[in-house]
């Protein structure tokens, strides 16, 4: 039962140019765990809040070191010789100290850093692989983590993530859940090489978005289907057989006025008409799932959308949750979707997005944990994913170091349980 010794924090890099914190906990037994937190563009209303400087002589205004101070004279005297063992209670400690219900004072980039480190100093200390460790804090038998979430992989990246190349935020491609991980990796890696050649071959430039997938300049949303076709069709593989495609909307984005404007329609369409035109693709495309698919507060609306096509469709939830756990009872009770994304940094600790899970899976949601567009070669949020037993998994397309460092940590795990 090894006790937290040292802490240090550091302001660093993610994928975008963007300042983030890297938190360092020793603890006494000489195990060190340090981890780097990821950040979002497309950041839902509800979530907690990160801590930036606001010195624009300083990175624009986006430097955390306010998040470092907060480490080092407010966080860190507090966890200073606390039991490592005890997640909860870490958590906790951090939670009362910020006493804000957004994390606002001391920042959710400050506590995760510190959650999720002493998380992985705690394995390190058990000598157990940390998926085993975050399975065992979730309840679960450790010695029965035997699977890897289905990847969902996006090679096409719009929205934010794209520069506004076409309204919808991700295109993906998605494996079965029966086919062995480093198969489905490699079924998609080649349809990401397809997918490149096809937009070459329209005389489009190949430019990677935020998340590694191709951003070209479309005219429409249903161009994307149109050449992700074309790049399966090019690679041999059946669409509906061999792979699936799902979309992240991200319809917060450009819903204006009351009503959602996209590239496909002339004229704003109320969210009525904006779930019969999902009602419509979903004829033609079949599509495994549609993530955020209307803006984050029309309740209303989101149980519209679960009730016609939720039967077999994954109605997603993300910004409408923000791995919130009064907001996912709030959306269960409402029947106002049938899975949920989980990102640590939405809430800021691991105990509270762990919550987050066992509600889910109590309720029979779908989960799906996901990385952020900002993210580092950290790839603790594959171990996560493989630990809480998640149903699948979006770490962006299979290319940019700091994706494929996820990818390559889970062909280790897959080794490792295989």
């Amino acid at each position: 039962m090894a006790k937290i010794s040292r802490i240090v924090a550091r302001e660093i890099l993610d994928s975008r140019a963007t300042p983030t914190v890297e938190g360092i906990v020793q603890l006494e037994d000489g195990a060190v765990g340090a981890f780097a937190v990821p950040s979002g563009i497309s950041v839902g209303k509800h979530e907690a809040l990160e801590l930036r400087d606001g010195d624009n002589s300083r990175f624009s205004g986006k430097g955390v070191l306010k998040a470092l101070t907060n480490i080092q004279t407010k966080l860190s005297p507090i966890l200073i010789g606390k039991d490592a063992n005890n997640q909860e209670q870490i958590d906790k400690v951090m939670i009362e100290a910020d006493s804000s219900s957004n994390k606002s004072n001391l920042g959710a980039n400050s506590i995760l850093a510190l959650s999720a480190a002493v998380t992985k100093a705690q394995a390190i200390s058990l000598k157990i692989p940390l998926y085993k460790y975050i399975a065992r804090i979730l309840g679960k038998d450790e010695n029965q983590v035997n699977s890897i979430p289905t990847p969902m992989f996006n090679i096409l990246n719009g929205g934010k993530h794209g520069g506004g190349n076409v309204d919808f935020q991700e295109y993906l491609i998605v494996p079965p859940k029966s086919t062995a991980y480093s198969k489905n990796l490699q079924t998609c890696t080649q349809i990401y090489y397809a997918l490149k050649d096809t937009i070459v071959a329209h005389s489009g430039l190949p430019l990677l978005g935020e998340e590694g997938g191709y951003a070209p300049t479309l005219y429409s949303n249903a161009d994307a289907f149109k050449i992700l076709e074309e790049a399966v069709t090019k690679s041999a593989f059946n669409l509906g057989v061999d792979l699936f495609f799902s979309i992240d909307v991200a319809a917060s984005n450009f819903f204006i006025d009351g009503a959602y404007k996209i590239k496909d329609k002339p004229i704003a369409m109320s969210a009525s008409d904006f779930i019969d035109y999902f009602v419509s693709l979903n004829e033609q495309y079949h599509l495994l799932s549609i993530e955020d698919p209307l803006s984050e507060d029309d309740w209303e609306s989101w149980q519209q959308i679960t009730k016609r096509l939720g039967e077999n469709v994954l109605i997603i939830g993300d910004d409408l949750i923000t791995t919130n756990l009064e907001r996912l009872k709030k959306a269960i009770s409402k029947k106002a979707c049938n899975a949920v994304i989980v990102k640590p940094n939405q809430v800021g600790t691991i105990t509270e997005t762990i919550n987050v899970i066992k509600e889910a899976q109590k309720q029979n949601l779908k989960i799906i944990v996901s990385h952020r567009s900002g993210e580092t070669n950290d790839d603790f949020i594959a171990d996560f994913a493989v630990g809480v037993g998640s149903d699948y998994m979006k770490f962006g397309a299979p290319a940019r170091g700091e994706r494929v460092a996820k990818y390559n940590r889970l062909l280790e795990i897959e080794h490792e349980i295989s």
